[in-house]
C-alpha cells in the first residue's frame, strides 16, 4: 500500500515517526519488532532504526568506549553524529518516501544519558534541535528493581549501562541501580515535556504490543496518512 499524506505530520513529511524509548531490558526490541510486523501485515511500508548504528560512527564510540575515553561532551557529540548520519540517510529518506520509521531511541535517550553524565539539559536539548518532531512517542516505563532481574537474567550488566564509567559505586549492582533510578527520574522529567505515551512495561509483551498496536491505529485513523 503506498502512503499518501491527507494532512500534515508533525514533520511536515509525508511518513510517520514513530520512536519507542525505555532503558535496557524494557522490551524494545522485541515491541519493534512485532510491531514491524503488524504494520507489514496491515500493507504499509517499515523501516526501523536503532540507536548507534550509523554505518561511519558506531564502530568509533564503541572502540572508544572500550578505552574509556570518552568525556561527557565528547561522548554527546560522538552520539548526536551518529543520530544525524542515520537521519540523513536512513530516517528523512524513508519520511519522505511515506514510510512508517521505528526508532529503538531517538533523542530522549540522549537527554537522559548525558545530562545524568554532567551535560546540560539545555546544551543537548540544543545539539538535538534539528531532529524532525516525531508523531508518537512510546515510552516502556519499567521500576530499577525489574529491569536489573531482567538484565541478568539475559545480557548481564554492562559497564555503561551501570554507571561505572561516572564512578557512581564500585559495586557493579548499586551503580546500576543508581545510575538506573537517575535515567528514570529524566525519562520523568520528560514525560510531560514531550507528550509521551506511556506504557507499563511490567505487563506481558502481548499487553503491552496490544497498547502500542491500538496507538498507531488510532493515529492512522486520525488521517495523517493513508
Amino acid at each position: 500500500m503506498e502512503l499518501e499524506l491527507k494532512k500534515q505530520s508533525r514533520h511536515g513529511y509525508p511518513g510517520l515517526l514513530i520512536p519507542i524509548e525505555g532503558t535496557d531490558g524494557a522490551g524494545r526490541t522485541t515491541q519493534i519488532e512485532m510491531l514491524r510486523n503488524w504494520l507489514a501485515i496491515e500493507g504499509y511500508g517499515v523501516v526501523i532504526s536503532e540507536w548507534k548504528t550509523s554505518k561511519l560512527i558506531a564502530a568509533a564510540i564503541d572502540q572508544a568506549k572500550e578505552k574509556n575515553l570518552l568525556h561527557a561532551y565528547t561522548f554527546s557529540l560522538l552520539y548526536a553524529s551518529d543520530f544525524a548520519d542515520r537521519l540523513e540517510n536512513v530516517i528523512i529518506p524513508a519520511l519522505k518516501a511515506g514510510l512508517i520509521v521505528l526508532t529503538d531511541r531517538y533523542t530522549y535517550t540522549a537527554y537522559s544519558r548525558d545530562v545524568v553524565r554532567g551535560v546540560s539539559p539545555e546544551w543537548i536539548r540544543k545539539l538535538y534541535n534539528f531532529a524532525p518532531q516525531p508523531d508518537l512517542v512510546f515510552y516502556l516505563k519499567m521500576p530499577v528493581e525489574i529491569l536489573l532481574k531482567r538484565i541478568i537474567g539475559t545480557s548481564g550488566l554492562d559497564y555503561y549501562e551501570s554507571g561505572r564509567d561516572i564512578g557512581l559505586s564500585t559495586d557493579f549492582y548499586e551503580s546500576f541501580k543508581i545510575y538506573q533510578r537517575k535515567i528514570l527520574s529524566e525519562y520523568s522529567i520528560m514525560e510531560k515535556e514531550f507528550d509521551f505515551e506511556i506504557i507499563d512495561g511490567t505487563l506481558s509483551v502481548d499487553s503491552v504490543q496490544n497498547k502500542m498496536r491500538k496507538k498507531v491505529k488510532e493515529l492512522l485513523d486520525s488521517g495523517v496518512i493513508k
